[in-house]
């Protein structure tokens, strides 16, 4: 009897968890810049580029979600040896700040590509926060700051430099 209750339970539980996962796409405009240690050795402008991705919405609560995603984000400065290219994948907790706001905040980790033997580590880990608006049932805009938690560059180069983007873009909810 106990095991046929507890199969029960958790199939009810699975159930009611399942129904309230969203998936969707986002993209937009980053921008993108190296926040050095000391003085950079050359010029250190923000980059302008775009970032695209995937992700699901799961509701842990009225109030809460989790989101995974799987997005593209070009980053780093505007010289072109210090263009960063990741793909990344942040763990979003949102939270239900009102009926057409949620903030959100989390961990993020990226694999760089495009370069190789270039100075730049390989994985870049962040923390993520973020706050979106919903427009309708199905479309959101959304603003998010990232800021690097390790240094971008290998230990044996002499600089030390943090990644930092803001992002502002627009999604979608399948």
């Amino acid at each position: 009897m106990k095991k046929i209750l507890l199969l029960l339970l958790l199939g009810v539980s699975f159930c009611g968890f399942s129904q309230d996962v969203k998936y969707g796409v986002r993209g937009g405009y980053n921008i993108s810049n190296l926040d050095f240690e000391d003085t950079p050795i050359m010029e250190n402008k923000h980059r302008n580029s775009f970032y695209i991705g995937f992700f699901a919405d799961i509701g842990l609560s009225k109030a809460v979600s989790l989101a995974p995603e799987l997005q593209f984000s070009a980053e780093g400065a505007k010289v072109e040896v210090w263009h960063l290219d990741y793909i990344q994948a942040p763990i979003f907790f949102k939270f239900r700040l009102s009926e057409k706001f949620r903030f959100g905040l989390g961990p993020q980790v990226g694999l760089k590509v495009h370069k190789v033997d270039d100075g730049a580590r390989n994985m870049a880990y962040s923390g993520v926060a973020g706050l979106e608006y919903k427009l309708s049932y199905a479309l959101f805009a959304d603003v998010r700051y990232t800021y690097g938690l390790v240094d971008v560059f290998d230990e044996d180069l002499a600089i030390s430099a943090k990644n930092t983007n803001i992002q502002l873009g627009i999604g979608y909810k399948f």
